[in-house]
């Protein structure tokens, strides 16, 4: 899937365009700030009640106050958390003519793909709705990059110029129970470059879509694309959290998982996605 630390720097400067200043809130990252409402600091300099940050690493209150932040889902609309100025500024190239992907990706589409999926950029405070948004479209530009090293605006600015892989491979897994259909590859498309039979049954039958005998229809309707791309980030799947679990904090990572080195935040993400 290419160079993956181009990922938490994609990450830092979709952070740094929709959050601004307001990155981490809290502990040595700035100054040793204490949170208010009796929140834990977690090891990563962010204010909240969840295990990830009153557990291992935390900074300060590590037993969380009677008035927490709540992180359940705001019931806000998606466009609250990302505008269109927002959306075609940070995805500024994707309709380069050099891209294969032009004119493919719209603000519209993402928009009416996201508001079937409750809770995705509408849970918790909007820092946290944000910092979700961002992850979401630092990991979906890594993979669909159009990027190289003397690009305009630079070599990380050029996320969704693709949609379908370049490498067009069969992807083919028998013994599953999503059999391949005859003459059908499953190679990368979308966003998150669905791949694998049993990815495009498995989403396919969640998302009421015809995708294993009919992959193609990711790449050719761009909310379908982004309805399979914002299902795979809201899915847990096997011993894999769901990347919006992760990344809104409500994770609990396993003692084995402590032991591996897999700690909430952005790596974890990467991991689950490749």
């Amino acid at each position: 899937m290419g160079n993956m630390k181009l990922c938490p720097l994609m990450l830092c400067l979709l952070l740094a365009f929709l959050l601004g200043a307001a990155a981490q809130n809290c502990g040595t990252q700035v100054g040793g700030v204490i949170c208010p409402n009796g929140l834990c600091c977690s090891q990563y300099g962010w204010c909240g009640n969840t295990e990830a940050h009153c557990g291992r690493g935390c900074q300060s209150q590590c037993t969380p106050g009677s008035t927490p932040t709540p992180t359940t889902p705001s019931g806000g609309d998606i466009s609250n958390t990302i505008s269109r100025s927002q959306f075609e500024e940070m995805l500024k190239h994707r309709n380069d003519a050099a891209c294969p992907g032009r004119n493919f990706y719209t603000y519209d589409a993402f928009i009416a793909a996201a508001r079937s999926f409750n809770g995705f950029g509408t849970t918790g405070d909007i820092t946290t709705r944000r910092r979700e948004i961002a992850a979401f479209f630092g990991q979906t530009s890594h993979e669909t990059t159009g990027g190289w090293a003397s690009a305009p605006d630079g070599p990380y600015a050029w996320g969704y110029c693709f949609i379908n892989e370049r490498n067009q491979a069969d992807y083919c897994t028998s013994g599953t129970r999503w059999p391949c259909a005859p003459g059908k590859k499953y190679y990368g498309r979308g966003p998150i470059q669905l791949t694998h039979n049993y990815n495009y049954g498995l989403a396919g039958e969640q998302l009421n879509l015809n995708l294993l005998n009919d992959p193609d229809l990711v790449s050719r309707d761009p909310i379908v694309a982004f309805r399979t791309a914002i299902w795979f980030w809201m899915t847990a799947q096997g011993n894999k959290p769901s990347s919006h679990s992760v990344i809104i904090g409500t994770w609990n990572p396993s003692s084995a998982d402590w032991q591996a080195g897999r700690v909430p935040g952005y790596g974890v993400i990467t991991n689950i996605i490749n």
